[in-house]
């Protein structure tokens, strides 16, 4: 098949959906099939030339869901996109959060032009309320998305409650394919840092520093942790707007063995997890399901989790990981202790959690997303069929 998959999102910045898109690109051509990624590009990477990748417009930092993306803004692009269609004749258009951008909604405008079978994957999940970007901008945009939802000829979402949430907007079949991880990169296998490989204890943090990744809970949890295990060290990596004032707060609490190493370079993940003994993701809500969770399982590590939906579609409380209560640094303190209490419990968990991983490794994801796309064309071949079939002529006796 000749796939191309679209990211709503600036190329030149790691972000959950760009890091799906390119794992699935490198799945499917490992499989023998022709991908191109379709994506706005600002910054360093729009000005480098990587093997199928087409740079489409540019992109601009907006809120969404607490934080910030840099999604396709306006791009003027109509020409370019019809000239790119009609050359590339695409079997599907596999567009990532297919209504979050001018990209993704100019391409399904346009699409026709190649014949290809659109295919949307909902990647967001929000709360109830109005609460959330997303949420806001389906019930205040739905008149004017829904020319565009009719042109999907599939749907998929990440998980059952990022269903639930578009569903709720744009009701319809959505088939449920998660994302993956890489389980050999992620691996218990790989040595940890020579810089945390001290004897002490590590409790791990990744992610970005904003309000509902839930950082805060973790540093209000380490004086009630370190009253029982003194040998600890916080290790609160990646960077985002309240990284500053939790560095001012630990140093004015006086916290020793508390760092903040900042972003992490993607080629010291993997030993980054494995350099921890117990990973923490303490956020409030708003996740759709957890690739960090996937990365610190797949290196067998034990995990504690707030309780919230997309977190419950990745871990088993007490049989691969903990889930506590979220917003609570009380609950998130007893956990992380009853695990520094217990080795052989982490190693425990560790296992059960790698063996968990590797259900969404990238080779199954890719298996179910195939197959999707094999479902789908299959269906809109068979409506062509009968779109074209000739009336019956009647055939009169002489």
């Amino acid at each position: 098949m000749k796939i191309g998959l679209v990211s709503p999102y600036d190329w030149s910045y790691p972000g959950g959906v760009q890091g799906h898109i390119a794992h699935l690109a490198t799945e499917l051509r490992s499989r023998g099939h022709t991908v191109r990624i379709l994506t706005p590009a600002t910054g360093p990477r729009a000005r480098q030339v990587e093997y199928g990748v087409y740079h489409m417009g540019w992109a601009a930092p907006v809120r969404v869901n607490g934080s910030v993306a840099r999604v396709a803004i306006a791009p003027d692009l109509k020409g370019k996109i019809r000239s790119l269609l009609k050359r590339e004749q695409f079997d599907v258009l596999h567009l990532h959060e297919p209504l979050a951008s001018a990209l993704p909604l100019t391409l399904l405008h346009l699409s026709r032009i190649s014949g290809a079978v659109n295919i949307g994957t909902f990647h967001a999940y929000g709360r109830h309320g109005l609460t959330s970007t997303s949420e806001w901008a389906y019930v205040s945009a739905k008149p004017f998305l829904m020319r565009y939802v009719r042109r999907l000829d599939g749907r998929i979402a990440v998980s059952t409650p990022a269903a639930e949430f578009v569903s709720r907007f744009f009701p319809g079949d959505y088939r449920v394919i998660p994302n993956g991880v890489d389980v050999e990169r992620f691996s218990p296998r790989v040595p940890p840092l020579a810089r945390y490989n001290d004897g002490k204890l590590n409790v791990l943090y990744l992610g970005r520093l904003e309000a509902r990744k839930g950082a805060k809970y973790l540093l209000r949890a380490i004086p009630l942790i370190r009253e029982h295990y003194p040998n600890t060290r916080f290790i609160i990596a990646g960077d985002g707007p309240l990284r500053a004032g939790f560095q001012r707060l630990v140093a004015q609490a006086g916290l020793r063995d508390v760092v903040f190493p900042g972003r992490i370079p993607a080629e010291e993940l993997p030993a980054l997890y494995t350099s921890a003994h117990v990973y923490c993701a303490p956020n409030t809500g708003g996740e759709s399901q957890g690739v960090v969770l996937l990365e610190a399982m797949a290196a067998g590590r034990a995990v504690v989790a707030s309780d919230i939906p997309g977190f419950r579609t990745v871990i088993h409380s007490q049989r691969d990981g903990l889930l506590v209560r979220p917003s609570s640094h009380e609950e998130l303190a007893w956990a992380v202790c009853h695990l520094l209490a217990d080795e052989g419990e982490r190693r425990r968990l560790g296992e059960v959690a790698r063996v968990r991983a590797d259900e969404f490794s990238w080779e199954r994801v890719g298996d179910r997303v195939v197959a999707y796309y094999e479902e789908v064309l299959a269906q809109h071949a068979t409506a062509r069929q009968r779109q074209i079939v000739p009336a019956p002529t009647l055939l009169l006796a002489e």
